[in-house]
């Protein structure tokens, strides 16, 4: 097979994306880019950080929400952090909300509202890592960045038969994309890849007959193209063990309390308990939970309630009782602003 030129790749891609580009709520599409309409690099940014290890159908709605209430970014700097992490609930991984908000109050205050428009200086701002600068740099400011996130690492995987399995192919496989972007068009370039990856080079069953880089495809000579990117076989997560106590008021309000910042959840709210203690601490620890308990009489045992963060599993017992206490309530109306693990902490203690 003879190899092409790195950057051979751009002008069929190009010309593909012109006609295929996915309609997105955040995205300046190719024609309206070619008669002059630049993106907005606050919506590039709110988008990009919202899509980080969340897919599009969920963030679409969740973007628009976002944008209403805090159309700029100094009106996202000026929000408490509590109300962002409210909005935030149900997008998951919290520490990326804190960084948002962090990050705006740097851009606000540091940068007079103006994002930075090269991939050193937005990689200095909070919650921005290489893949996030790559992006804003090549979709804000045409500049000729790579974007490797996962559909571009999989195309690049295919098209240069990377068999090396991921992680530990990442670097080569960021190289190998950052070769390819041309000075021509790097924004529409970089979110080419991405559409094509997401709709075309797809992670099992890949439409090869409908690529336009079909012709370039080292994996696709080969026959492999199915079983590229290889991935390492995960380990299984370990597992945490915790108690949540949920005092029940008679108006059905619960008590909360605002979880500490540097850890799991931190700065949300949530129900007063036990540390996460991995299975090596957990029989021993949870020989007297009571101890972290709020004071009160009759707590019973709720049930347990399971769930998946990124580096372990936790299985948290829910302790219920009824009574009054000193401390925050939250009214049954505002369980939205609970994460996803406290609501069902409390879902299991109404039932």
């Amino acid at each position: 097979m003879v190899d092409h030129p790195p950057n051979a790749i751009a002008a069929p891609l190009l010309r593909w994306y012109d006609e295929n580009a996915r309609v997105l709520p955040w995205r300046v599409s190719p024609a309206a880019r070619a008669a002059g309409d630049r993106p907005d690099p606050y919506k590039v940014w709110l988008s990009e950080i919202m899509l980080q290890q969340t897919t599009v159908a969920a963030v679409a709605p969740r973007y628009a929400a976002f944008l209403e209430r805090w159309p700029t970014v100094e009106a996202l700097a000026a929000a408490p952090l509590d109300d962002v992490l409210g909005e935030w609930a149900g997008l998951g991984y919290y520490a990326r909300a804190r960084n948002l908000h962090a990050c705006a109050v740097e851009i606000a205050e540091r940068h007079g509202g103006a994002f930075p428009n090269t991939e050193d200086a937005l990689r200095a701002l909070p919650g921005i890592g290489a893949y996030t600068a790559g992006a804003i740099a090549a979709i804000a400011f045409d500049r000729p960045a790579s974007a490797p996130d996962g559909n571009v690492e999989r195309v690049t995987a295919r098209l240069h038969a990377v068999e090396e399995p991921l992680p530990g192919a990442k670097p080569r496989l960021h190289a190998l994309a950052a070769a390819a972007a041309p000075k021509k068009r790097p924004g529409d370039y970089a979110q080419a890849l991405m559409d094509l990856g997401a709709t075309v080079c797809t992670p099992k069953s890949p439409s090869c007959l409908l690529c336009p880089l079909t012709e370039f495809c080292k994996a696709r000579a080969r026959g492999i193209a199915a079983d590229l990117p290889r991935k390492e076989k995960k380990k299984p997560k370990p597992e945490r063990r915790g108690v949540a106590f949920v005092l029940i008021r008679p108006d059905g309000a619960a008590l909360v309390e605002r979880r500490p910042a540097k850890i799991m959840l931190g700065g949300l709210l949530g129900f007063p308990g036990t540390p996460w203690w991995d299975r090596a601490g957990w029989e021993a620890a949870l020989a007297a939970p009571q101890r972290y308990a709020p004071a009160a009489a009759g707590w019973e045992e709720a049930g347990t309630v399971s769930h998946v963060f990124t580096h372990f599993r936790l299985e948290l017992d829910v302790r219920r009782a009824r009574g009054e206490a000193a401390g925050e309530w939250l009214d049954p109306s505002r369980t939205d602003e609970l994460p996803t693990l406290m609501r069902k902490a409390l879902e299991r203690a109404a039932a």
